[in-house]
């Protein structure tokens, strides 16, 4: 049966919403083996899905198990990013939106390709939890505003399974299974609003422009029939986002930004899409008021006391948030200095984000154990100048060797020039049911185009 089904896809057929459910219902129950599940991800890697089909997976997914059923009125809103490096938007957001009033319920995944995984930076914290059940998600974002959990068997099972099996399958860049996964699991969320950072430039799963509107789109219009306000910001992955790459060292990055001490490119980011959420949540009528709501939020210390409840209540040590020197520490570290004179022309994060792979910082097979403390943390961004020998990045690691890979990879993503490059703009496009909009305001200290959200 699933044989003939993988030939048809294969020959760019389409399979009827019965075929697809029962495929997916099956594969969830171990009936269908991930050989032939990854063939047929394959066929549609290269044939795609039409509109039809696409209806048929997404909702066999999120009927392949269980729902947060809430019992409490009020608008819930998540957000979910496509994946990038850097990329710690969702500790820094979470605790602003759930200090606001919204509540905020949000499912993350773990490292997929190149990209890193909220799950796994979450859980650099000592004794942090992720494997909430829906009950335990329900009663915590009904408590404290907000619950961090990941997709357990309860939550669209076949995606979980087909998330792990499209990373090591080479079938994670495809438009209708990004669209399907992310969809199946936020909308089993309960929730009525979601706000999208999708990844664009050489980092993202979908480096181009067009592609990322496609998705964008094609998630919205999921959302949108089936009850869910759903907004997307295009955003910039052609260099990393912030200054810290890898597990742990994100999380100090995202504590420090809680403080108000975060980078201006991860600042942005996340306060644009905060602003997104609050709108949606109700919190504020404008994009501009919302903005300055949750700025007042990092200013005040509510966002970073609110991180600090999220992580006791799933059983972490809260004190991190006022010394991190109690999360895991490397025991290598080395700094690659700069080989020339010149301009950082480019800080490639698909080179970046593999390496940190290679470094033990991200997984090659399903069942790999991550050494959480792999990373590295840049001095210089994209567009600065060096002189020979100024420091560029430093590596941390378990292993000398490991640091040793480390370093080659530095070099092979870090390109140096006579002259700056051009960069994306750090925010690009606003996507609604309603259009899409380019953003071109720009700010005096940045020549490459950041909007802001009360520019708007």
């Amino acid at each position: 049966m699933i044989k003939y089904l993988i030939e048809r896809k294969r020959d760019g057929q389409s399979l009827s919403t019965a075929e697809w459910r029962d495929v997916v219902f099956r594969y969830a129950a171990g009936e269908v083996p991930d050989y032939q599940m990854s063939a047929l991800c394959m066929a549609v890697f290269f044939q795609g899905l039409t509109p039809e089909e696409l209806e048929g997976v997404t909702d066999a997914m999120l009927g392949s198990g269980g729902r947060l059923e809430f019992s409490t009125p009020g608008p819930r809103i998540d957000k979910h990013s496509t994946g990038g490096v850097g990329d710690k938007v969702s500790l820094v957001l979470a605790p602003i939106v759930a200090s606001c009033g919204v509540n905020v319920p949000m499912m993350s995944g773990r490292g997929l390709g190149h990209t890193g995984g909220t799950l796994d930076k979450l859980e650099s914290i000592p004794g942090f939890r992720t494997d909430l059940t829906l009950e335990e998600a329900v009663r915590q974002t009904d408590r404290i505003g907000c619950a961090l959990l990941g997709q357990t068997a309860e939550i669209a099972p076949a995606d979980r399974k087909l998330y792990a099996l499209r990373d090591v399958t080479a079938t994670v860049a495809s438009i209708p299974l990004i669209a399907a996964s992310i969809m199946s699991k936020k909308l089993a969320e309960g929730i009525s609003g979601l706000v999208l950072d999708v990844k664009r430039g050489s980092g993202a799963f979908l480096p181009e422009e067009e592609d990322g509107l496609a998705l964008a789109r094609t998630m919205i219009r999921l959302g949108e029939t089936r009850g869910c306000t759903t907004v997307a910001l295009l955003t910039a992955m052609d260099r990393p986002l912030g200054r810290a790459c890898g597990n742990v060292i994100e999380v100090i990055e995202a504590i420090n930004a809680l403080r108000g001490e975060g980078p201006d490119d991860l600042m942005e980011v996340t306060l644009s899409l905060s602003a997104e959420m609050l709108l949606l949540g109700g919190a504020s009528t404008t994009l501009s008021e919302a903005r300055s709501t949750a700025e007042r939020a990092l200013e005040s210390g509510r966002a970073l006391a609110k991180f600090a409840e999220i992580i006791e209540a799933q059983g972490g040590d809260p004190r991190v948030v006022e010394d991190t020197s109690l999360l895991p520490r490397a025991h290598q570290q080395a700094v690659f200095s700069a080989p020339r004179d010149g301009f950082v022309r480019k800080i490639e994060p698909r080179t970046i984000g593999r390496t940190i792979v290679s470094m033990g910082g991200g997984r090659q097979s399903l069942d790999e154990v991550l050494d959480l403390t792999a990373g590295m943390e840049f001095t210089v961004k994209s567009g600065d100048r060096v002189s020979r020998g100024d420091p560029v990045a430093t590596l941390f690691g378990t292993e000398i060797d490991t640091i040793n890979r480390g370093l080659v990879g530095v070099g092979a993503a870090v390109e140096i020039g006579f002259e700056p490059a051009e960069q994306l703009p750090l925010i690009s496009h606003r996507v609604s049911a309603g259009g899409t909009e380019t953003l071109r305001a720009v700010r005096a200290d940045d020549p490459h185009g950041t909007p802001r959200a009360g520019d708007r």
